[in-house]
């Protein structure tokens, strides 16, 4: 079985369409969150995962822009992604606003060896608004894991790829898909492969985009400049 892994595409088409045609053959598609935020295709991007929702296996839970542009939750953002929350709750139709407010904050996922996992957007300990970082220490992510059942965690959030592992369970991020922020603009993605063992069965991958169209976009539609400019620093 193979599984791919997704997250935090923040509007970005270009970015999500790149990294589908290199994960399309998998059997299910796990997404830890945040559709959209940022950039300028929301719609577009709510269509497309609705769409494959209906022909696959393809889980996804609610992250904190994904929260924001839904309900107005938007204390705590900087002004540039406050301004795009606005921008998004005026331009997104009734129906995929709706489907942003149905998407759970919790997803379970068994794969066919029997290796349960458990898909968040932030933590357990605060579903949609938690980092974990790389850099944390091994102490701290086992005071994370004592929260979970399942084999292991898939986050998203920081937008940086992550594999730790904890006593034999894992903590996975596949990193940003439509805005990274670890130096590298191309987008990100994971893969497990249930055919091989883990821990070593989980790879992370890059992908280039159009990312001048997914900037253009961004400035064409009065988005702040600095959204559109940091697709090209991976940050």
């Amino acid at each position: 079985m193979l599984i791919a892994l997704i997250s935090d595409i923040h509007s970005n088409l270009e970015a999500l369409k790149a990294v589908w045609r290199e994960v399309k053959s998998a059997d299910a598609v796990l997404c830890m969150g945040d559709l959209v935020g940022y950039g300028a295709s929301p719609n577009e991007v709510v269509d497309f995962v609705r769409k494959q929702m209906e022909k696959r296996t393809f889980l996804c839970v609610r992250g904190n822009h994904d929260n924001a542009i839904a309900f107005g939750a938007e204390w705590g953002f900087n002004p540039y992604a406050r301004q795009a929350v606005r921008w998004h709750q005026r331009v997104m139709t009734s129906e995929n606003l709706e489907f942003l407010r149905r998407l759970p904050v919790r997803q379970l996922f068994t794969d066919d060896a029997g290796r349960s996992y458990l898909l968040i957007h932030g933590s357990p300990r605060a579903p949609i608004d938690e980092y974990l970082f790389p850099w944390f220490s091994d102490e701290e992510f086992r005071a994370v894991l004592s929260y979970v059942r399942q084999d292991d965690l898939l986050v998203g959030h920081t937008h940086v790829p992550m594999l730790r592992v904890i006593d034999g369970r894992r903590i996975i991020n596949p990193g940003g898909v439509g805005q990274p922020r670890d130096g590298d603009w191309r987008a990100a993605y994971a893969l497990i492969d249930t055919e091989k063992e883990p821990p070593d069965n989980v790879e992370f991958y890059r992908v280039e985009y159009d990312v001048d169209s997914a900037a253009e976009k961004i400035i064409e539609a009065g988005l702040p400049r600095f959204l559109a400019m940091r697709l090209y620093e991976g940050y």
